[in-house]
């Protein structure tokens, strides 16, 4: 017991330090470091002239008649689907002669038809998404020439295309057999996995811009707090018997360090999470059902280092922004060792990232705001697709010849919608 004392007094001692070093040296006023080599080549990037979008024009039961149905869409995190639609109607990139397009955007809000809690409707956005295809292959031609390999859709589910919160669910389903040659924008990452779809385009989730800017505290205030997290540990309701969400992780974060000094870790979200997240020097950013979540963006936002707990995770936009440089990953069989990891960075590598996240370009880029802003999200995106270009001539199918499966997948998908 004596021994253990000790120790967690050299830890405080420690975080102490990083704390008024953190305050003093560069408060809340730390230089910016430009991201460098072909990352902050591609971070500053303009797609602008580089490429050509032509956006269908759907009934409005696929997009706007959805939304006013349920406006909670337009804050929760899979929000990217209508500001996306929005931004690209505007675009200068959007053209209205689809002959001259390089790529083609069928604007569906697959993931606002929601649950009384908020969740998407699994079994209703696949219907949805095959129903807009079926429509777009039915009154232009665009489609069936390639059958959608010059087609991109943003599908921000949990599991992207596969359409489900649950990773079981959403493997046995699989990625909707429509979209097979398409390029999917989503938000779902994850390396050798099965809904990740190979040459995707990552993107972070939602975040509200403007109320996170109305949550910005004095930029001296020192970072009092050494570990951030507030958040479910265990989801009762979907996994009564524990273990399967977050694979354990969120569990062992909390049955680990509930009780550390060091960690201001609980399931209370209080009015001042924001304001909490910029007094903070690590933000954890473990998975959920999915690997991915706001946190994310919020942390590089308010400059709190991510501490990544997922696994294979495959992050937004990393080709443009060195995620290896500006957070620390945890192997999820390391949580109980959370405490000596990151006690053990030293100052100086803890002050380069805070650096590089004060660097307004990577902020920028983790963002979809109104009215959209140079190197945002969804130039990012852009820059995504017009990095895919020109279209091989490949992608063009013979007179006659046919390669996706209509009927293929879970009957229930085959359904009207």
């Amino acid at each position: 017991m004596e021994i253990w004392k000790w120790v967690l007094v050299g830890v405080l001692c420690y975080a102490a330090f990083v704390v008024r070093l953190d305050a003093v040296e560069l408060g809340r006023s730390q230089p910016t470091e430009r991201i460098s080599g072909s990352a902050g080549d591609v971070l500053e990037d303009d797609p602008v002239g580089r490429l050509k979008v032509f956006v269908y024009e759907l009934p409005s039961k696929y997009n706007k008649k959805i939304l006013q149905k349920d406006p909670r869409c337009l804050t929760h995190m899979f929000a990217a689907e209508i500001f996306m639609h929005r931004f690209l109607l505007s675009s200068p990139v959007r053209t209205l002669n689809p002959e001259e397009a390089d790529w083609f955007y069928t604007p569906v809000y697959t993931t606002c038809d929601l649950t009384p809690n908020g969740l998407p409707l699994p079994f209703k956005s696949p219907r949805m998404m095959r129903s807009a295809i079926q429509l777009i292959a039915s009154n232009w031609p665009y489609w069936n020439r390639t059958e959608g390999a010059d087609h991109f859709f943003v599908v921000p589910h949990d599991f992207g295309g596969c359409f489900h919160y649950q990773e079981e669910k959403a493997i046995e389903r699989g990625i909707l057999h429509l979209l097979q040659r398409a390029t999917l924008v989503q938000t779902f990452g994850q390396r050798n996995h099965v809904c990740l779809k190979e040459g995707s385009i990552t993107v972070p989730p939602y975040a509200p811009p403007q109320k996170m800017q109305t949550h910005l505290i004095p930029e001296k205030t020192p970072r009092s707090i050494f570990v951030y997290f507030r958040g479910l540990f265990y989801d009762v309701g979907n996994d009564p018997e524990g273990g399967y969400y977050a694979r354990g992780a969120r569990a062992a974060v909390w049955e680990n360090f509930k009780d550390n000094p060091l960690f201001d870790i609980s399931t209370e979200h209080p009015t001042t999470y924001y304001e909490d997240m910029q007094r903070a020097i690590f933000c954890l950013c473990p998975l959920g059902w999915a690997p991915w979540s706001p946190r994310l963006v919020e942390a590089v936002i308010f400059g709190c280092i991510p501490v990544i707990i997922a696994d294979d995770i495959v992050l937004p936009f990393a080709d443009a922004i060195p995620w290896e440089e500006i957070g620390v990953f945890v192997d999820e069989k390391d949580v109980p060792n959370l405490d000596t990891i990151l006690t053990s960075i030293p100052p100086e590598v803890i002050l380069r990232k805070q650096r590089l996240l004060a660097n307004p370009s990577m902020k920028q880029a983790m963002l979809f705001p109104q009215p959209a802003q140079p190197g945002d999200a969804f130039h990012q995106v852009l820059n995504g697709l017009a990095r895919k270009l020109p279209h091989d001539k490949s992608i063009y199918l013979r007179p006659g010849e046919k390669i996706l499966n209509w009927t293929a997948g879970p009957v229930g998908d085959l359904k009207p919608w």
